[in-house]
């Protein structure tokens, strides 16, 4: 396993979250690893250096001045002797002063002087995270070359609160550490792969939109596929309401147009994917104030244009990738649709499936549901692959990439 006999070292941040750190010790030493946990002073108004300790098999490090441990510079120790820092719950106050510095604790010594990779699991209120400050204290940390996982969206500590702030869990830290100490050759190492995922929200007025039933799971288990296997994946999202992928750098954006032009601005690429469901049609123009229903009046006209063709204009791009490929959601003549796009649009292949209420697959269909079935439409034919979780999709569609761009 990767992580065996890996050293791992734990900075517990003052957060509600800090409690999940007691199943982030469990889950990294049954794969082997050794944990030491710093507690700041925050920290321990919400865990124990007992629990902690009792947890990791090992001291528990509290007190920059601690004489016992700082005899022999004990911060530094700390810093030095670990393979990975993992800093959770990364709070705002936390990144606040490691981007800037400060060292008037042990765990902001320990970070300042350290060589080895970090790796920050933010966890804060919606507001703290979206501010200005924490978003510029964001940029000077992954300039600095900490690395992030997270925050996720969903429910706060604080009643009524909800967004994105909530620490990841302690199976995608896990994994977001293995990736980081995985030092194997990866087959898509230096390749840069441009992901488009989820649906597109086409406005009508302020508060309505044409959308489609698109989760995102597809496209995203494809990027966190992507990045396992190496790749720079610059992942463009359309609004979803599942978890960044591990190793992608996301690029949230709302509309058809606002995703072309996401995607523009990332070539040039080695590969683009092209999952996302993006709605072929908007409105000619877009109310400024909210269309109202009036009693015995007509039923409002509006007047559809079609949208950008992102597959297609990237097919012809003069900075095409080496690799383009399509997805195609059909309900009828799967195979024979895909084709036709296949040269239409440009694309070496074109995944189609059967996105139909009677298709049979999984419980709920293709769209919004966790299993696919897949047709990959090539100039050379066709292979239809069995139905399989839309990971096991990801992970063949990863595979069949890396065997192109390394042929």
């Amino acid at each position: 396993m990767v992580l065996d006999g890996k050293r791992i070292l734990l900075i517990i941040g003052g957060g509600i979250a800090a409690y999940k750190c007691l199943d982030l010790i469990r889950r990294l030493r049954e794969r082997g690893a050794n944990v030491r946990c710093v507690l700041t002073k925050a920290a321990q108004e919400f865990v124990t250096p007992l629990s902690m300790g009792a947890l990791s098999a090992e001291k528990v490090f509290t007190d920059l001045f601690d004489r016992e441990d700082e005899h022999d510079v004990g911060h530094i120790r700390l810093a030095r002797e670990s393979d990975l820092i993992v800093v959770a719950p990364a709070t705002a106050d936390m990144m606040a002063k490691v981007a800037h510095g400060h060292a008037s604790d042990l765990a902001g010594a320990v970070l300042l002087a350290t060589k080895t990779r970090v790796l920050f699991a933010p966890a804060m209120n919606p507001q703290m995270w979206a501010h200005p400050a924490t978003r510029r204290n964001l940029a000077v940390l992954k300039d600095d070359g900490v690395y992030f996982v997270g925050p996720n969206r969903g429910e706060m500590a604080e009643s009524g609160e909800a967004g994105e702030g909530r620490m990841a869990e302690p199976l995608e830290i896990v994994a977001a550490a293995e990736a980081l100490l995985d030092d194997r050759l990866k087959p898509l190492s230096g390749k840069r792969i441009i992901v488009t995922s989820g649906p597109t929200h086409e406005p009508i007025d302020p508060v309505r939109y044409i959308a489609n039933r698109s989760s995102g799971r597809q496209g995203h288990a494809i990027a966190a596929a992507l990045a396992e296997l190496g790749a720079d994946v610059q992942l463009v999202s359309g609004p979803v309401n599942i978890p960044d992928p591990d190793g992608a750098n996301v690029t949230r954006v709302e509309s058809a147009r606002d995703m072309k032009a996401a995607v523009e601005e990332l070539l040039p690429a080695d590969a683009g994917i092209f999952v996302a469901a993006v709605a072929d049609w908007r409105t000619a123009t877009e109310t400024g104030e909210k269309i109202k229903k009036q009693a015995g009046a007509d039923v409002p006209h509006l007047e559809l244009v079609e949208n950008p063709d992102i597959l297609a204009g990237i097919g012809h791009h003069k900075m095409r990738p080496h690799l383009v490929i399509g997805f195609a959601a059909e309900t009828q003549n799967v195979v024979e649709n895909a084709r036709k796009k296949l040269s239409k649009k440009g694309a070496d292949f074109i995944i189609a499936n059967d996105v139909s209420h009677d298709s049979g697959v999984g419980e709920s269909g293709v769209m919004g549901g966790t299993r696919n079935r897949v047709i990959v439409v090539g100039s050379d034919g066709e292979e239809a692959w069995p139905e399989m979780s839309k990971e096991e999709v990801a992970e063949k569609i990863a595979a069949l990439v890396a065997e192109r761009l390394t042929a």
